[in-house]
């Protein structure tokens, strides 16, 4: 077996290199430090290391380690980035890695950084020369805001494995499928006049009802078109979540601006999808006065489905002892099924903890996650028949 430091030791080195991705430049940073700090670990153990910067951020990039040769194999995927933090919120200091009551306390200890030092671990059981298929362990950036990472690997066609775990925090239960996302800015444009003569204007914010009321009418089609037991939500869910108009009550307003999300299932296209919304909108305010525009807030997450017989998910399964679920969260999942991976979404971390102060990794669960992916190497991997 390889050296390495411990696995306590490798996830408080990761939690101690900033990572954070957000969309105020400010708070905004590299990932790269924790992606030189893998690769570090990864290259003595004969993994071939490539950082991956990103074209729209080059500060930016993705870590694509590959131990063994060939087709096939397995990839092993979490994001080195994380969440900014409440600063003053935390009972630990956010970057220090903290040991309390059975837990590591630190910003991205459960996501995702713990993962990818547990899936290091689990790598070093293994020899280049026992691989009869490629391991492939990837750390990528930019997860957190516009999944940028992920994109990038898509129009490069890499990794191309055939299995995939994303150890996303699922508190150990198999995810299987996961809804997408659409988030989308609509301003409508009126003209502007005395409150005293409604006639003289057109007023935005009357524009923009008539936005909402078609909205919601396609949120209740979507709802009755599409349904899928497997998840909680079973169906698409589409939220207004942000409006703005108007400057003062005695004028009419020019202007109102809507932001909406929209969560759909496996299944439903993306552009398809951002269609139907715009032409809803665009009907919605046809032969009246306003003007509508509609912009994407991002690109757009797609959702994922792995087939219940695919052998990840069998295996993840017979492993875990729980049937692979879905959540209504997304995940880079997506990306990797469209570069022809079968994925599953399985990681010691608990999604109730994320994103909040006082993140935490239970460590009664770092052995058994260590042993699962091991296991998972073993059968991909060095027995890769047994999965044909």
């Amino acid at each position: 077996m390889n050296r390495l430091p411990s696995p306590l030791a490798m996830m408080q080195s990761l939690i101690a290199l900033p990572s954070i991705s957000s969309a105020q430049a400010a708070l905004d940073q590299s990932n790269r430090p924790a992606a030189e700090q893998m690769a570090s670990w990864l290259e003595p153990l004969g993994f071939r290391c490539e950082l991956m910067p990103l074209p729209r951020q080059p500060d930016k990039c993705n870590l694509v380690a590959t131990l063994g040769s060939g087709d096939g194999g397995l990839v092993l995927a979490g994001h080195l980035d994380t969440v900014p933090y409440d600063e003053g919120a935390w009972t630990t200091d956010p970057f220090t890695g903290t040991v309390r009551d059975g837990r590591l306390y630190g910003l991205g200890s459960t996501d995702m950084k713990g993962f990818l030092a547990l899936a290091a671990t689990a790598a070093a059981r293994f020899q280049a020369d026992q691989l009869r298929e490629p391991l492939i362990l990837l750390g990528t950036a930019d997860e957190e805001t516009g999944m940028e990472g992920a994109q990038r690997l898509l129009e490069l066609g890499r990794p191309r494995a055939r299995q995939a775990v994303i150890g996303e925090p699922t508190g150990m239960r198999p995810i299987r499928a996961h809804k997408g996302i659409l988030m989308e800015a609509i301003q409508v444009t009126g003209q502007a006049g005395h409150s005293s003569n409604p006639a003289g204007g057109a007023n935005a914010i009357e524009g923009m009802a008539r936005v909402i009321a078609a909205l919601q009418s396609l949120q209740a089609a979507l709802r009755a078109e599409y349904n899928d037991p497997l998840f909680a939500v079973n169906h698409p869910t589409l939220n207004i979540g942000h409006v703005c108009g108007g400057d003062a009550p005695n004028r009419i307003p020019a202007r109102c601006e809507l932001h909406i999300d929209l969560r759909f299932l496996p299944g439903m296209p993306i552009e398809a999808l951002r269609q139907r919304i715009h032409g809803a909108v665009r009907s919605a305010v046809a032969d009246t006065a306003f003007g509508v525009e509609v912009r994407p807030l991002f690109d757009g997450t797609p959702a994922h489905g792995c087939e219940a017989t695919a052998a990840i998910c069998q295996a993840v399964e017979r492993m875990t002892g729980d049937t692979a679920g879905a959540v209504d969260f997304a995940t880079e999942a997506g990306y990797f099924g469209a570069l022809g991976m079968d994925t599953v979404i399985l990681g010691p971390g608990d999604i109730d903890c994320a994103h909040q102060p006082d993140e935490y990794l239970r460590l009664d669960r770092v052995e058994p996650t260590i042993d699962l992916l091991a296991g998972l190497i073993h059968r991909f991997c060095v027995d890769p028949a047994a999965s044909h």
